[in-house]
């Protein structure tokens, strides 16, 4: 259990953490704020108005180690909710670790990495979709050798949804994301066979659960069924466990209503339903961002 958290500044998204860990809490989840998402110092005129908003602002390893202050790394499960400026979040994150006296290997947690949702439903990218997925698959090929234990990208279906997609187009641009990160990895000339077995096991994906009940299962169903066929077909994945197809679910926040509120309780419970009810699946209840 953890609880996607983050505000204000380091010192005070660290005191928040400490708290969460004493009470029970197992992992981090690190929201991060719009500044830091996009790549800009605190003091920046664009960033004017949005620091500590809506996650903590991290700029620099002393960030970062106030952050982490008295929180044992080697012990955390951590997920961080960063795209474009991605490998310079994990950077910090591993410096910290490494003054600690920490083995990378030793370290595990996600990052979400995945910059092609932010061309197409958020609008934080930083770089030119190029170089943008040369940057995630860096990423990918760093972590596969170095942090064992880590998922190096998230590919978040959920935002196109909430962007207006419907659940096969959500389907459709997931299943996308994933051919062009993945055959990027594979043409960078720096990842053997072996390790591109390694690199498809260790994929994951955030999905969106909406109100259209039987699309919403058949999604599910054919997710498994195409990313299996996929990572056999495409990339020659023979392990039955490296093209499992592992994900998280949350519900959709566009089928909920201000208005009525009781009304979103029923609504939840179908959009989970659809879930549950498909094959070999699982639901995760988020209530005021606990997961």
């Amino acid at each position: 259990m953890r609880t996607y958290a983050g505000h204000s500044s380091a010192k005070a998204s660290n005191e928040l953490f400490r708290k969460n860990l004493e009470k029970g809490q197992t992992g981090l989840s690190v929201a991060f704020d719009l500044p830091t998402q996009t790549g800009y110092d605190p003091d920046h005129v664009l960033a004017r108005g949005e620091v500590g908003k809506v996650g903590v602002p991290i700029s620099h390893i002393g960030d970062m180690r106030t952050l982490l202050d008295q929180i044992p790394q080697d012990r955390m499960n951590t997920s961080m909710t960063i795209n474009a400026t991605a490998p310079w979040l994990l950077a910090l994150y591993v410096a910290v670790a490494e003054e600690q006296g920490i083995d990378t290997k030793a370290l595990s947690g996600t990052t979400q990495n995945d910059v092609v949702k932010e061309y197409l439903s958020r609008g934080t990218y930083i770089f030119p979709p190029a170089a943008s997925l040369r940057l995630t698959s860096d990423v990918i090929t760093y972590t596969v050798r170095e942090i064992p234990k880590w998922n190096p990208i998230n590919i978040c279906s959920y935002h196109l949804q909430e962007a207006g997609a419907t659940p096969t187009q959500e389907l459709a641009y997931a299943l996308l994301t994933a051919i062009a990160v993945l055959d990027t990895v594979r043409d960078s000339g720096g990842i053997s066979k072996a390790e591109m077995d390694e690199v498809v096991g260790r994929i994951s994906f955030f999905v969106n659960a909406g109100i259209r009940f039987v699309d919403e299962l058949c999604k599910m169903r054919a997710f498994l069924v195409l990313w299996d066929k996929l990572a056999l077909e495409r990339y020659g994945v023979t392990n039955a466990e490296h093209r499992r197809f592992r994900y998280g679910v949350q519900v959709n926040s566009l089928g909920l209503t201000e208005q009525q509120p009781e009304n979103n309780i029923i609504r939840i419970v179908i959009e989970m339903l659809a879930v549950t009810l498909s094959k070999d699946a699982r639901a995760r209840g988020a209530i005021a961002g606990v997961e």
